[in-house]
């Protein structure tokens, strides 16, 4: 059963923990509304897994409140969960089937029920001709896949991923993907975390960005687009790069292979900045006012915080 339309998924009131001296989360307030994909990002160590852990109430909160499906007995819905956490496991000695039917059964599916959707998930997959094969025969991403399947097997309202696309190849990052919107679309939550903003920029509709334990921004991603203000350019050219060098209308430059990203200044005029490139005689092939990404307005806001390379490193990972 899909939660209350009106109910959060999650909700975070005031969370904190701490280990040691260090700070891995500080005073999260957070709200993932039932089916909405939603992403937690920021960089390796900010808290986001962590974050995620007490939600899961795999470790405590030092302080603050956690709640699902607006209960604060989370033991109590565990079996509505999927979890996905970051450091993968399998059973090597099981076969592919028998390997999620055990986890279905783990979430209440009859042994049946289990295998036969064991079967159906491992055909759609791909590995349909391997169900039979113990799990240690299985190349990386075939037992990525095997894992993504334990996790979703029992069809479950809410999914919670840790870096789901880490270490896969961009066929299995597209079917992955899907699989997700799939679930998504049978009217399940997904909470995923990942340093990799672009991955969230393509896949959530709201986002909450962490840095050095606390939280930065939090909302819609196309409100938090529209707030950002300031134009940014996508250019693509060839030659001299002079042009680039304009402080008086540059605010930041980042570069993504094929093209650059170009923020302007507060009314700054980008035709000016057009007529530079000419003049300096690059190639342009592509000129395009655009919104600023997602990790351009990350930067930004990470750093009006003033959190320092070494904050960000204090979170999960330093806590480990």
């Amino acid at each position: 059963m899909i939660g209350a339309v009106h109910t959060p998924a999650i909700r975070l009131q005031g969370v904190t923990k701490r280990y040691d001296k260090k700070t891995a989360v500080r005073d999260l307030d957070l709200e993932v509304p039932t089916g909405s994909i939603y992403g937690l990002i920021g960089p390796n160590g900010a808290g986001k897994t962590t974050t995620l852990r007490m939600i899961l109430d795999i470790i405590g909160a030092d302080t603050g409140s956690v709640e699902m499906f607006g209960s604060s007995n989370i033991e109590e819905m565990r079996p509505r969960v999927g979890y996905l956490p970051e450091e993968r496991g399998l059973y090597q000695k099981m076969t592919a089937v028998d390997h999620l039917a055990f986890f279905g059964q783990l979430k209440g599916i009859r042994r049946k029920e289990a295998l036969a959707r064991a079967r159906a998930g491992l055909e759609a997959v791909g590995l349909g001709d391997r169900a039979d094969d113990k799990v240690e025969t299985f190349s990386k991403g075939m037992a990525q896949k095997t894992q993504f399947l334990a996790v979703i097997l029992h069809e479950p309202d809410l999914l919670v991923l840790d870096e789901p696309f880490s270490g896969l190849d961009p066929l299995n990052v597209e079917l992955f993907k899907e699989m997700i919107l799939e679930r998504r679309r049978a009217g399940a939550t997904i909470l995923l975390s990942t340093h990799l903003i672009e991955d969230a920029e393509r896949l959530c509709e709201r986002v909450c960005m962490i840095a050095g334990a606390t939280k930065v921004l939090d909302g819609r991603l196309r409100d938090i687009k529209a707030a950002a203000g300031r134009q940014a350019v996508a250019i693509s050219f060839e030659g001299n790069p002079e042009f680039l060098g304009a402080p008086h209308l540059i605010e930041r430059i980042a570069s993504h292979g094929r093209y650059v990203e170009v923020r302007m200044h507060e009314g700054a005029d980008p035709q000016e900045l057009l007529r530079l490139a000419v003049r300096s005689g690059a190639l342009i092939s592509r000129f395009e006012l655009i919104e600023p990404s997602l990790r351009e307005i990350f930067i930004e806001k990470a750093t009006e915080a003033g959190l320092s390379h070494q904050d960000e490193s204090e979170g999960d990972e330093a806590a480990a």
